[in-house]
């Protein structure tokens, strides 16, 4: 089932309520460890967990007096919890709620974009059959180069955000990684233990190491992942743009009831949604870049990574979001015009069957720089308009007599082009 796009759902996953309450579940996952080794009384974890709460607008009063971000929200907590407040955040440092916190965030936006992708694919898949066999000119440096089928585009992002899918799911699985080791990450006013369950509980891996954080490498993997699947989306909808211009005309974006295209000219279809897609997949490359940056940090921690990863990680991912949603809706609707198509196809006059007739020129023992010079020549004069491509091969002396005219005849065959496109649907789909 295609996810149709809800900001609501991302954005909350970014919200301060959300990212306090992610904290907040860090808190108590550890209160939990602690009871369970019995540090906190059964009944201090049962006020904790009953009691513990806050206000965003509480932590920010607090925050204007600390300019300490979780010393507010602890102390905010605390004025609801009492006395057993003290046993909140015992031998933890600050980054052990913020890392942990931000890991929670990270996995449920990476679960959220995964089911994105597979609402790509699907829509994908869904086109790439109903074009399977529909002929279209394929172009190399944007010229026309040999006949392909519609359907294999599609076919080819599909096999594209497969591969996108594979790097989404291990870079979640990367960033799904929680910290409870203390300030300088040796555990020494912390156990292990602590860290081992709450993880857990929380459905994070412990880090296997780290220092006051967890290392940003990360973090990186999941942004550049991120990044490469903005330049995917880029790549089909810079197709998209193409296929729209008046003098291809082969596909166009779906244009609603009482849309306008310019505000000057009336007639005017612009292909904005996938223009739209180009931009953000700039900025997530972007976003990239600076995640990148964030791995080279000062000793056992430093702060520099902390301002950029409040900006990139709710814009990568909400970003991402919003733009994966568009291209399905995009695909989903994409209009087809196989008419163009073929009225494309023969806009060379068979310029195209030229690798076939050089190839039968080979196999007929000519040499093969002496054949591309006869097939080439006369390639030109069609692009110079002096004639349709097998009529001046028939009258080329030295390929009519070497080839013949039935092999000539035999040699302009769309289906040559297609006889292998049900193979390739089998080794995509």
């Amino acid at each position: 089932m295609i996810r149709r796009y809800s900001r609501e759902v991302m954005q909350h996953i970014w919200s301060d309520e959300n990212r306090y309450q992610k904290w907040l579940d860090v808190e108590i996952a550890v209160c939990e460890a602690w009871a369970s080794l019995g540090r906190i009384p059964r009944e201090s974890l049962e006020n904790i967990k009953s009691k513990a709460r806050f206000t965003v607008e509480r932590i920010e009063e607090i925050e204007a007096v600390t300019r300490h971000d979780v010393i507010a929200f602890v102390s905010c907590v605390a004025e609801y919890v009492g006395e057993d407040s003290r046993f909140i955040h015992m031998g933890m440092t600050s980054s052990d709620v913020l890392d942990t916190a931000l890991a929670l965030q990270l996995k449920e936006s990476g679960q959220i974009i995964i089911q994105d992708i597979r609402g790509l694919m699907e829509v994908l898949k869904k086109r790439a059959f109903e074009f399977k066999y529909t002929p279209a000119m394929g172009r190399s440096h944007g010229i026309h180069a040999e006949p392909i089928t519609f359907g294999l585009k599609f076919a080819l992002w599909y096999a594209e955000m497969t591969r996108n899918l594979k790097r989404m799911e291990d870079a979640a699985r990367v960033i799904s990684c929680g910290k409870i080791s203390g300030a300088v990450g040796t555990f020494a006013n912390i156990p292990p233990e602590v860290e081992e369950y709450a993880c857990r509980r929380l459905g994070l891996e412990p880090d296997p190491i780290s220092t006051q954080i967890i290392q940003r490498d990360r973090h990186a993997q999941f942004f550049t992942t991120i990044a490469v699947i903005g330049s995917t989306l880029e790549k089909i909808a810079t197709e998209i743009r193409h296929l729209q211009r008046t003098e291809v005309l082969e596909a166009m974006e779906p244009f609603g009831k009482g849309q306008k295209g310019s505000s000057a000219m009336p007639h005017k279809k612009n292909p904005i949604l996938s223009e739209n897609i180009t931009g953000l997949s700039r900025l997530l490359r972007g976003y990239c870049l600076s995640s990148l940056e964030n791995v080279a940090l000062w000793h056992e921690r430093d702060i520099s990574h902390s301002s950029v990863e409040r900006v990139v990680a709710p814009d990568a991912t909400i970003v991402l979001d919003f733009a994966l949603a568009r291209l399905t809706g995009v695909i989903d609707g994409l209009v087809v015009y196989p008419e163009n198509m073929q009225k494309n196809i023969e806009l060379t006059r068979g310029l195209w069957h030229s690798q076939g007739v050089l190839l039968a020129l080979v196999d007929r023992g000519i040499a093969r720089d002496t054949a591309y010079q006869w097939v080439q020549r006369n390639a030109l004069k069609v692009w110079e308009n002096k004639g349709k491509f097998k009529d001046l091969l028939l009258a080329d002396e030295d390929i009519a007599s070497t080839l013949g005219a039935d092999s000539i005849e035999n040699l302009f065959d769309l289906t040559h082009h297609l006889k292998f496109v049900d193979h390739i649907f089998e080794r995509v789909f």
